[in-house]
């Protein structure tokens, strides 16, 4: 499960050790970690990373399969945490140290920056391969964050980039070594912890509007 620990004044939000797929359990035990963040006061910043094979994998399948009746539910949760991330009011860096697919692609996009291993891992939004539509709110993220070209190419071809074509291609700010993953995310957190308060958070909620509200919709169509 995703545990909190903090380098200064930056909060190192360790995602798992598995697939860190979103389960409701995995969801809210990162809320409460940024309820944490969000009510520390002076400057601060955050950046999320992982332990093993996988940043995250994306939604639980498995979960999704046996609890039908809590479909939508459930992506109205997952919709929330992209919108939290994506107006938190402190500068937020996702360290993709392994795989980083799906929903955890999209995750990963609700932050400010992304640092990547270029040597190995994929960011991948495979939706069209798995036959899975993106909802509106994903949608309305994913074009919010990537270049027109960036996100057809990554929403209609499910094309697994690796650090170095992420990098590229935009999707991730910097690839780096495995071992300067976590340590270059939390540079650039640091060099950043003077923006955090209300007016970051009102810049976010106004250059995110649209993506905002579309995740925050009360309805979570398929198609």
């Amino acid at each position: 499960m995703p545990t909190l620990d903090r380098q200064d004044d930056v909060f190192v939000l360790d995602l798992g050790d598995g697939e860190n797929r979103f389960h409701p359990d995995w969801i809210a035990s990162v809320d409460t970690a940024l309820n944490e963040v969000e009510r520390t006061a002076g400057p601060r910043a955050l950046v999320t990373a992982a332990t093993g094979k996988f940043y995250s994998n994306g939604l639980d399948l498995e979960w999704l399969s046996a609890h039908a009746d809590q479909h939508d539910d459930h992506l109205v949760s997952v919709h929330g945490l992209f919108a939290r991330l994506l107006s938190l009011p402190v500068i937020t860096v996702a360290a993709l140290q392994g795989h980083t697919f799906a929903a955890g692609a999209m995750l990963s996009l609700a932050h400010d920056f992304r640092v990547m291993r270029g040597d190995r891992g994929f960011w991948c939004l495979p939706e069209a391969d798995i036959d899975m539509p993106f909802t509106p709110g994903m949608s309305a993220l994913i074009q919010s964050r990537l270049a027109p070209r960036t996100a057809h190419e990554a929403m209609v071809t499910a094309r697994r980039y690796g650090g170095s074509d992420a990098a590229a291609a935009g999707i991730v700010d910097q690839a780096v070594t495995e071992d300067l993953v976590r340590s270059t995310a939390v540079e650039m957190a640091h060099a950043q912890l003077s923006k955090a308060g209300d007016t970051l958070g009102t810049i976010k909620a106004r250059l995110y509007g649209p993506a905002l509200a579309s995740l925050r919709g009360t309805s979570t169509p398929r198609g």
